[in-house]
């Protein structure tokens, strides 16, 4: 018996023989940090990275704008990831680890799912509203995206690595947006090939996977496994193309007006060609199994290249004598 309730075992036990009962988990934090995907949230901090663009992280006055919308984002992601596993039941019971998510192990109860996620949603709604402003449309784009691309667009291909570029480059919009930040043209261009490049490198690992356990297809999704190359050559291409955005912005007016000392910055392009290069290289080698942006958030190499980056942006600000 899987999951009985206690009247059941004793209806059970009084007609025959039980031979084994397997209880429910008990669902505790842990449980509902993963059913939340609250490590996901950190792709949220995104939001911060225009008002640190544009050097307003000082002005104290855009911090609370900027923390309730982090909020408000991360409440409607984690609506969106349960309504997501709640559609992908089928193929997550498929996958080597996808399998052991929350509700595709049976280790949080369905209905819970479908209970929460109004919840989460309208939460995320109310602290938009409060915001207003064009916030609260970003917002709304950013769920009927994440909607589109639960129900259709994951399963076409490559379409689906551009839609989640385009939503990681959402929030650093809606970032923008909710603190009156004139969004430049050369973060926007290099958001849009960074994130492309990560969304890529997503899949290839997802096909790295599949690969060393003798699959010949991802499950819900339209890609074969030897796809794995073409999609490396992709990303790759896409990250550097990124680097390349970043060294012609380096050469822009707009470094002159926002650094006292831009000959110093020229050092952020080889860190970037490192991390583009690392990233991809730990995929290769079949080491990264999350996400690709919550890997670089708790990747020992990636945060001493992010720390020097932003040594590299400091150095560049300040006027030396």
């Amino acid at each position: 018996m899987v999951h009985p309730s206690q009247g059941v075992i004793q209806r059970a036990s009084s007609g025959g023989a039980v031979e084994r009962v397997f209880p429910r988990p008990t669902v505790g934090f842990t449980a509902w940090r993963r059913v939340l995907r609250l490590h996901q949230w950190l792709k949220n901090l995104l939001l911060v990275v225009p008002a640190v663009a544009a050097h307003q992280v000082t002005q104290m006055d855009t911090w609370p704008s900027l923390i309730l919308a982090f909020f408000s984002f991360s409440l409607c992601a984690s609506a969106v990831y349960i309504t997501n596993d709640l559609l992908d039941l089928e193929s997550d019971r498929q996958h080597p680890y996808k399998r052991a998510r929350p509700f595709a192990s049976g280790q949080v109860p369905v209905w819970a799912g479908f209970a929460l996620m109004p919840v989460l949603l309208g939460s995320s709604t109310g602290i938009a509203l409060y915001l207003g402003g064009p916030f609260v449309s970003w917002l709304l784009v950013y769920f009927t995206l994440t909607c589109a691309y639960s129900l259709t667009l994951k399963r076409l291909l490559l379409v689906d690595c551009l839609t989640l570029a385009m939503l990681y480059t959402l929030r650093i919009i809606a970032g923008a947006a909710v603190v009156s930040i004139e969004l430049s043209f050369w973060l926007l261009a290099f958001s849009c090939f960074f994130f492309l490049s990560l969304s890529f490198v997503k899949r290839y690992a997802e096909l790295q996977i599949l690969s060393d356990v003798g699959r010949q297809q991802a499950s819900g999704r339209a890609y074969l496994i030897t796809d794995a190359p073409l999609i490396q050559m992709l990303g790759i291409t896409s990250g550097y193309a990124a680097v390349v955005v970043l060294a012609l912005y380096l050469n822009s007016d707009a470094v002159l007006r926002l650094y006292q000392t831009p000959k110093f910055l020229w050092a952020a392009v080889p860190i970037m060609v490192f991390w583009i290069s690392w990233i991809w290289t730990q995929a290769h080698r079949g080491q990264l199994h999350k996400d690709p942006v919550v890997f670089a958030l708790t990747d020992r190499v990636s945060l001493l290249a992010g720390l020097a980056f932003a040594c590299v942006l400091t150095a560049g600000a300040v006027s030396w004598p």
